[in-house]
């Protein structure tokens, strides 16, 4: 009977005792990392895109395809978004370093003996009054992705962004940060005294000029889910537009995770990008070509 008592004093003992202080506490310290976590997800668009908007410019280009020694057959403007991935260097997208690639009508004309000629790219960085040449270095035979150089002395004035150390997982926060719509994004959103005198004007280099003047060269950022990763691509539903292809996308941590390059119109979860993973090959070769 002696044993029975301690045995049933025991059970009750355990059964309404109160937890040990040690879960206790760890259970606080897991809830106090969920809500950190949650607070730095809710602050992280603003985050990255006050600390690495420097580091963000808007590129604009002029090509044309044709017949050497003849009037071009077609000649267009090009919008795009880049940031710098290593010293003197910049990440974008192939369909902005060339802007010919993936274009039907120039890819005809190729077809038919045309050139395509990169008449000029220039990058417009926030907070810089000029902008200033850069040159395609690398450009992807698989992925969407291009390396640019930028010249002297800026190119060591420039602080690259934090790539991502590995692939992303579905369901993850992500900002994009860029220059959807290009030059009329950036009037749209200017004082009412600059966007009534550069709304209608039809040189978008000239406005360019102005805006970088003025200091209102600023990418903007939109955030949303990563919807899915497969393969080499990021799938998720941040909003963009043309002029934000070759953007950065970044993680809740303030790291890139990828390149913005695409979106499916009509469908708002559909905005591609391409995983950094990809992209740290070629900022490597660049490099080497560069030293070489």
């Amino acid at each position: 009977m002696g044993i029975a008592l301690l045995v049933g004093a025991g059970f009750l003992a355990h059964v309404y005792a109160p937890p040990p202080t040690q879960d206790l506490r760890q259970q606080v310290t897991q809830l106090t990392q969920q809500v950190e976590e949650l607070q730095q997800e809710q602050a992280m668009p603003t985050m990255v895109l006050n600390k690495y908007r420097d580091s963000i410019c808007y590129i604009f280009g002029i090509y044309e395809v044709g017949i050497p020694g003849k009037q071009p057959q077609l000649r267009a403007r090009i919008s795009g978004t880049g940031f710098v991935v290593a010293k003197g260097f910049l990440a974008t997208n192939r369909h902005v370093a060339e802007p010919w690639y993936g274009d039907q009508e120039a890819a005809a004309l190729i077809r038919q003996g045309a050139t395509p000629v990169l008449e000029r790219l220039l990058v417009f960085f926030p907070g810089r009054p000029q902008p200033v040449d850069v040159t395609p270095v690398v450009v992807s035979g698989e992925n969407d992705l291009a390396v640019l150089k930028v010249d002297e002395p800026l190119a060591h004035q420039l602080r690259p962004l934090p790539l991502a150390p590995q692939a992303p997982n579905a369901g993850e926060l992500v900002a994009v940060i860029g220059y959807p719509m290009g030059v009329l994004g950036m009037v749209a959103k200017s004082p009412p005294a600059v966007y009534e005198r550069l709304a209608f004007r039809r040189d978008d280099m000239g406005a360019a000029n102005e805006l970088a003047a003025l200091s209102l060269i600023r990418p903007s950022a939109t955030c949303g889910h990563l919807g899915d990763v497969v393969g080499e691509k990021l799938i998720y539903d941040a909003p963009t537009a043309h002029g934000g292809s070759g953007g950065p996308v970044f993680n809740s941590h303030g790291e890139v995770i990828g390149v913005n390059s695409a979106y499916i119109d009509g469908f708002s979860g559909g905005t591609l990008g391409v995983s950094v993973g990809a992209l740290k090959p070629l900022v490597a070769a660049a490099q080497k070509k560069h030293i070489n």
